[in-house]
């Protein structure tokens, strides 16, 4: 294959993780509206570890454990903010405030 080949396959699994990525999302706004009806905490730091533990036996590279990891602590961490937001949406803005005037005089 030449560049091009790869680069389109590329492409196409950038779209699948894409996919991937926004059904975890939609998976984890479920947990969300879970915890919040039966007040389990959004951080369950033991959950973490078993995903970590999942992925590092996943793996077989060429992306180092270590690697691999960082990607799920920044995926964990969005879909905690997802959690979070189906816990405590964002109050509206009063009229004539923005969402920064509220981050402001907060």
């Amino acid at each position: 294959m030449d560049i091009a080949d790869w680069r389109k396959k590329i492409d196409e699994l950038d779209r699948q993780m894409v996919e991937l990525l926004n059904q975890r999302a939609s998976a984890a706004q479920e947990i969300g509206r879970l915890k919040r009806n039966t007040q389990i905490p959004i951080y369950e730091p033991e959950r973490e570890k078993k995903v970590f533990e999942n992925v590092r036996a996943l793996n077989r590279g060429p992306l180092p454990h270590h690697e691999l990891q960082h990607i799920f602590e920044r995926i964990i961490d969005v879909m905690r903010a997802l959690q979070k937001e189906e816990i405590q949406p964002k109050a509206a803005a009063p009229k004539g405030e923005t969402e920064f005037d509220i981050e402001v005089n907060d």
